[in-house]
């Protein structure tokens, strides 16, 4: 059974999973799913429809699910669905969708998001993603897997940012973010690739030399870029694992909608 402090208000309707625990002064609203082992922390407001997984951690002072922050909304039924063992820290903001796309708000597992961060309508986050303390993710934005993102970054409407890839501190993200790179600095640029994360994921020696291929084509050849995706695409078959890892840039290059930074 649930365990919810007598001062939370927890609408009848609500549906709570087994060892869930809803700490003091929390509001949940009637159209809400939590799944099995989450933790909610105190003078939390999870509303909206809203499905939470199981196992995450909720800290206090979160607002989960709220109506998005988009003038063109008018009360449609829209969604938030968040995964499984994510950790969300003090001061969140995690908003439904729109019907601008399938009016769904999608954060993945195993996620370690700080405090103060924003996740705003329609955005898609994968999974095992960190988001630093007062990141800002604009409506739209699609996250890949593995990505992390430095604390104080904003990160523009509509905009990717790859599987693998690093942010750093106070970026001004306006352009899609390939997978596998490092970017910082105002204006922001891809510096290197993300070695240390790739390091920490146990991808081989071969996987880090050919991405780093991919980077020095991308970002060193001054080639313009058609050539150098046609570049990339002939290193298909030069190790054990090298064409799906070709294949995540170029589909991720195919499907760029602002425009690569350099």
């Amino acid at each position: 059974m649930a365990q919810i402090h007598p001062t939370a208000l927890v609408d009848p309707a609500a549906r709570l999973g087994d060892g869930v625990v809803v700490g003091p002064c929390t509001v949940i609203g009637p159209d809400v799913c939590i799944g099995a082992g989450t933790r909610v922390g105190a003078h939390c407001v999870i509303e909206g429809r809203t499905t939470i997984g199981v196992d995450n951690r909720i800290f206090q002072f979160n607002s989960i699910g709220a109506v998005p922050q988009d003038m063109s909304y008018g009360g449609e039924p829209t969604e938030l669905v968040i995964g499984d063992r994510n950790t969300i820290r003090e001061f969140c903001t995690f908003n439904t969708g729109t019907l601008k796309e399938e009016g769904v708000t999608r954060v993945g597992s195993d996620n370690w998001v700080m405090a103060y961060v924003h996740i705003a309508h329609d955005v898609r986050l994968g999974d095992h993603c960190v988001l630093a303390n007062n990141a800002t993710l604009a409506g739209h934005v699609h996250v890949g897997d593995w990505a992390t993102i430095g604390g104080l970054s904003g990160v523009h409407q509509f905009v990717h940012i790859g599987a693998h890839a690093m942010i750093g501190f106070q970026g001004h993200v306006a352009q899609d973010v390939p997978p596998f790179m490092t970017v910082d600095g105002n204006p922001l640029a891809v510096r290197a690739v993300n070695l240390t994360g790739l390091r920490r994921r146990d991808f081989s020696a071969e996987r880090i030399t050919l991405i780093r291929q991919i980077h020095k084509l991308m970002y060193r050849s001054s080639l313009p870029l058609e050539q150098a995706m046609e570049q990339v695409a002939a290193l298909r078959g030069s190790s054990p694992d090298s064409d799906a890892d070709v294949q995540v840039m170029l589909d991720f290059v195919a499907g760029a909608r602002r425009g690569l930074v350099r």
